[in-house]
């Protein structure tokens, strides 16, 4: 088992270990990340949607996400067996009301060693990635688990998923490797007032904006739908 100090050989995973700032690809420069993104909180109801949504990852993508393939089987026994009421689940929609990005935040037990935690593990489809997705949610976690009393964050990734491990670093966690398996831990202040507030109001303005999407959408279906009998 090797321990990595966040600032010690960030390069391996495209950081640069002086400024600790990221390498971004020319089409990251020109594509600036939105300061606020409509997070919303998944229930059961939703099962088929996030189904959907792992459906449609590349295989690369899957292993990525699962550290294996994951068939369609796989797939369905873990959104079957989500548990809503001990964990969290996150999604962001696109206009035309598809998950393109789903985070679930899992409860982990706390043991004498280490401290309640929760763990975060996310998927984005191609559509929607260059927009800093992957961080909003990650962000987003930081502030649930907080208020859930986890005093930690875990992220268990392959080491060769690099935008996952950098999200992690930059947030100041401590990286363990072992072959090509990672472990992240990111200690989290206590939850305050504030950020249960916080929590509150990006769930209430989340669901706003699901709403005027969902009223737009279905005024553009009943347009086309007139326009048809015409």
């Amino acid at each position: 088992m090797v321990t990595v100090k966040p600032m010690s050989e960030l390069e391996r995973f495209g950081m640069q270990s002086l400024s600790g700032k990221s390498e971004k690809s020319e089409a990251d420069r020109r594509r600036p990340i939105p300061r606020w993104v409509p997070i919303r909180t998944l229930k059961p109801r939703h099962r088929r949607r996030i189904l959907d949504h792992l459906v449609q990852l590349d295989e690369h993508d899957r292993y990525l996400r699962f550290g294996s393939p994951a068939p369609l089987e796989q797939l369905g026994r873990y959104t079957a067996s989500i548990d809503f009421k001990r964990d969290e689940v996150f999604g962001v929609f696109d206009r035309r009301l598809r998950l393109v990005a789903v985070a679930h935040l899992a409860a982990l037990p706390g043991t004498g060693k280490r401290p309640p935690a929760m763990e975060f593990g996310v998927s984005v489809l191609p559509s929607g990635r260059g927009r800093g997705l992957g961080q909003r949610l990650f962000e987003h976690a930081i502030m649930h688990a907080r208020n859930h009393g986890a005093r930690a964050l875990v992220i268990h990734a392959l080491t060769e998923n690099r935008p996952m491990l950098r999200i992690a670093l930059r947030a100041g966690a401590q990286l363990e490797t072992d072959g090509a398996d990672a472990e992240a831990w990111l200690s989290l202040p206590r939850d305050t007032l504030g950020s249960h507030l916080e929590g509150s109001l990006l769930a209430v303005s989340a669901d706003l904006a699901f709403g005027i999407k969902r009223n737009v959408l279905r005024l553009k279906n009943w347009l086309a739908s007139v326009r048809g009998s015409l």
